[in-house]
């Protein structure tokens, strides 16, 4: 075994921040791809909005984010962690999960990518769909997808391969939907039937509350039933992405 090399520390830019309708954690998709109705736009820095940095991405249907755990930066790493849809009890090695404690707290989502926009005063901007980050989550590169060297279909998945991905049925009020933007109504629902409840919490009796855009819903779970029971308006000042 060659001699370890002495630790040594690199810097990462931020390229580009996401911008979507998950303005905390709860509620995020616990992989890309998973909701397909989820759609979200990268917004790049102004160092990074060259249109020759681009050329070509539209021939992709799906590009690879590496992006930052922002909010667990401060939290540091753990070598084993517990993942939430094992039901919070069960013990995995961090580099055998998608934990965001991680020694870097780098995060890797396949997305696809729905269109190319130009715009006058930001740039290029990606839009795409399928992204499991926040709102507002550094990005530090782009890569495109290469389907033929990266997929493989009937790959051993580890313990997410016994993971029931049954989902919830939804039942939200007319009065209460009508509160959400009509363009929000199926993505929202998406949310929803996906369970965002961590998998070790069933109490019935237990109100949750996620924001999603400008709303914050309440809802309850009882026999695989999710049911809203409030929407009001989301308090906390909205991040801003025009520079």
């Amino acid at each position: 075994m060659s001699e370890i090399m002495p630790k040594s520390e690199h810097s990462l830019q931020i390229i580009a921040r996401i911008h979507n309708d998950f303005p905390e954690k709860f509620g995020v998709p616990h992989q890309s791809g998973w909701l397909k109705k989820q759609k979200a736009q990268i917004i790049f820095e102004p160092e990074y909005r060259r249109p020759e940095a681009f050329r070509g991405i539209e021939e992709y249907d799906y590009i690879w984010l590496i992006w930052q755990f922002s909010e667990a930066v401060e939290k540091g790493w753990s070598s084993t962690v517990r993942p939430p849809r094992l039901g919070g009890n069960v013990r995995k090695g961090v580099f055998a999960t998608r934990s965001p404690f991680r020694p870097n707290h780098l995060g890797l989502s396949c997305v696809r990518l729905e269109k190319v926009e130009q715009h006058p005063r930001l740039g290029i901007i990606l839009h795409v769909s399928g992204a499991d980050l926040m709102d507002g989550t550094p990005v530090f590169d782009i890569k495109p997808y290469l389907p033929y060297v990266e997929s493989h279909p009937g790959a051993a998945g580890g313990f997410t391969d016994q993971i029931e991905r049954s989902r919830l049925a939804v039942e939200f009020p007319e009065e209460l939907l009508e509160k959400i933007p009509e363009e929000q109504r199926a993505a929202l629902t998406e949310v929803l039937e996906n369970d965002p409840r961590p998998g070790y919490q069933e109490d019935p009796n237990r109100i949750y509350g996620l924001s999603y855009g400008s709303k914050n819903i309440k809802f309850h779970v009882k026999e695989r039933v999710l049911t809203v029971c409030e929407v009001t308006e989301y308090k906390k000042e909205q991040k801003s992405f025009d520079k």
